[in-house]
C-alpha cells in the first residue's frame, strides 16, 4: 500500500449546507475497492482549539456548558475557533481570557489531532497556559458557561468516571498527563 496515492476518486461534490461555521458536502465515489460509493464531508471553516491553564501547583480551570448538539452537560477544557488565516495562539489567548478570564505569560503546544477524519476534516490544536494572572471572563452570547478550578490531577479521574468525554478536552489531558509525568511540564 502507497500511503501518499490516495486511493479515492471523487466523481462528483454537491453542496448541501453551507453557514459561516460549516459546509456539509455530499460526494459521489469510486471506493478503494473499486466501487462506486457515497461519502458525506462536513468542512470546518475554523480550527479547533483547546487550552488547559495551569498555575505553579498544578491547578486548573475547567468550563462547564450544555451543549446543544448532544442536549447534555459537558465539562471540558477552554475552547473555541481559530480562523483558518488567523494565528491559532492567538485564538488560544483569545479564548482562554473569554471563557476564564484568566491570562497567560507562558504558552505551550502540546497536541495536534483530527477530531473525527471519517466525517470531517476538523483538526485541532492544544496548549498549556503558564504563568497565569486573572481577570473577568468575557463569554460569548451562545455561551453560558460554569468555571470551575481543581487540582490537575482531578481532570484525569473525571476522564476515568466519564464526566468528561469531550475529544478534544480528553486528548489534551492525556497528552498533558504524559508530559507532566516525565517532568516536561
Amino acid at each position: 500500500m502507497n500511503e501518499l496515492k490516495n486511493p479515492w476518486k471523487t466523481i462528483q461534490v454537491k453542496k448541501v449546507y453551507d453557514n459561516p461555521w460549516i459546509e456539509v458536502s455530499h460526494r459521489d465515489v469510486i471506493t478503494p475497492g473499486g466501487g462506486e460509493g457515497i461519502y458525506g464531508k462536513v468542512h470546518f471553516k475554523n480550527l479547533a482549539i483547546g487550552i488547559i491553564p495551569l498555575d505553579e501547583d498544578y491547578n486548573t480551570w475547567i468550563v462547564g456548558q450544555y451543549r446543544y448538539t448532544l442536549d447534555e452537560y459537558s465539562w471540558e477544557i477552554p475552547e473555541g475557533g481559530c480562523p483558518l488565516k488567523t494565528a491559532p495562539l492567538d485564538s488560544a489567548q483569545r479564548e482562554l481570557q473569554e471563557e476564564t478570564g484568566i491570562s497567560a505569560r507562558k504558552w505551550t503546544p502540546v497536541l495536534e489531532l483530527t477530531t473525527s477524519n471519517s466525517v470531517t476534516d476538523e483538526r485541532a490544536i492544544s496548549f498549556v497556559a503558564q504563568n497565569l494572572s486573572f481577570g473577568v471572563s468575557s463569554p460569548e452570547e451562545t455561551e453560558e458557561l460554569a468555571v470551575r478550578k481543581l487540582p490537575f490531577s482531578d481532570l484525569v479521574k473525571m476522564i476515568e468516571k466519564g464526566i468528561i468525554t469531550d475529544a478534544l478536552s480528553v486528548a489534551t489531558i492525556l497528552k498533558v498527563k504524559l508530559l507532566i509525568d516525565k517532568g516536561e511540564l
